[in-house]
């Protein structure tokens, strides 16, 4: 079989080399090229044509954002970010995977040698998924990137999303039910996918929880952003606090998130737990606290992903009474994790990502009918 070609760029020497070293140790990869800006990039991904790019987010003579941007109009690539663990590197990210970026890894700021070598499961590992990932060349008309503007307060106003209408139309024009609860699963992908679902719902929307794969310093950049954008209410989840409809709760990066109840609300459990199916935050934990805790008043979303985690919760919750969607092949960035879930039947219809939403909506106003009968 074929090894996966791969181009490293990154204005580092010692990364470089690094990662060179890291992917070449695999049997099935190997590092066709490495380039320390997109300029020297641009020549060798002619030459090589590589299957995967690893670009660093910070280099000199081009911006990493403005590279990846023009590579993805013009020669869709899968490429995995190479990302600082900072605030600011955590926005620039998430620009990255608006962009098209499949994934990305977080390099720390000191001891960056040993840092990588800790990561070199992760890193292959993410390769590896690019390199089946299913990449969209990036329209033309616009490549504006979405930042978070801050007032002098400190308070987030919205700004521009790529291709995206500036005020995002109701998925559906009802009343909707307190007491369902909208539970999401997603990996690689999920970024966007879980835009795309939540600036579609209306702000009375029921309560939305979600566990996204993502590591520490990254998940409260991303609710940020959400926010900023949604109609609903978009944050971390806290343990303890209440979840309310009208509002998104994202697993933090590094911990578990599960709901409970409390007398006749629920809330949310964060808590440091062990990592479930290599993962933590892990889909597992939270779909199985809502097959538990919500039963029938849970609606179940499986979005684009590797592996199977959460596949057997969900089918617990479909068990339990909840009813689940799962995103199609077609609109996944890797067909992974809906795959698996549709395997192990706990699926009740399969969608394509911009129908998500609406489905939602007009399943919770169908119980709302049933409920008023």
């Amino acid at each position: 079989m074929a090894k996966i070609k791969v181009v490293v760029v990154d204005d580092s020497a010692l990364v470089r080399s690094l990662l060179s070293e890291i992917i070449n140790r695999q049997p099935d990869m190997e590092c066709v090229g490495t380039a320390a800006d997109p300029l020297q990039a641009r020549e060798i991904i002619r030459e090589r044509n590589p299957d995967v790019i690893t670009l660093d987010v910070e280099m000199p003579k081009m911006d990493g954002l403005e590279f990846l941007a023009r590579l993805m109009r013009l020669r869709p690539t899968p490429v995995v970010m190479v990302s600082t663990l900072t605030e600011q590197g955590a926005e620039t990210t998430l620009r990255a995977l608006e962009l098209g970026a499949v994934d990305f890894v977080a390099k720390p700021r000191i001891g960056v040698a040993s840092g990588l070598q800790q990561l070199a499961d992760d890193i292959v590992d993410k390769i590896r998924i690019a390199a089946k990932a299913h990449v969209r060349r990036l329209p033309a008309v616009n490549t504006a990137t979405v930042g978070i503007a801050s007032t002098p307060s400190g308070a987030s106003v919205r700004s521009v999303v790529p291709g995206a209408p500036a005020s995002p139309s109701p998925a559906a024009p009802i009343r909707l039910s307190t007491e369902k609860v909208i539970c999401i699963g997603a990996s690689t992908g999920g970024t966007e996918a879980i835009k795309e679902i939540l600036m579609q719902l209306p702000a009375d929307a029921p309560a939305v929880v979600i566990t996204q794969h993502m590591p520490p310093g990254f998940t409260a950049s991303f609710a940020a952003r959400l926010d900023s954008l949604c109609r609903i209410r978009v944050s971390e989840a806290h343990d303890g606090e209440r979840i309310l409809p009208g509002h998104a709760y994202i697993a933090p990066g590094g911990k578990q998130f599960s709901v409970a109840r409390s007398g006749a609300n629920y809330v949310a459990v964060v808590d440091d737990s062990p990592p479930v199916n290599r993962h933590k935050p892990s889909v597992e934990v939270l779909f199985r606290s809502c097959a538990r805790v919500l039963g029938p008043n849970a609606i179940g979303v499986m979005l684009t992903g590797m592996g199977a985690d959460g596949a057997e919760a969900m089918k617990e919750m479909r068990d339990a009474g909840a009813y689940n969607i799962a995103q199609d092949e077609a609109s996944c960035v890797v067909f992974g994790m809906p795959k698996m879930a549709i395997q192990a039947g706990a699926v009740h219809a399969v969608l394509p990502l911009k129908d998500i939403a609406r489905a939602i909506m007009e399943r919770v106003a169908a119980a709302e009918v049933r409920h008023r009968i």
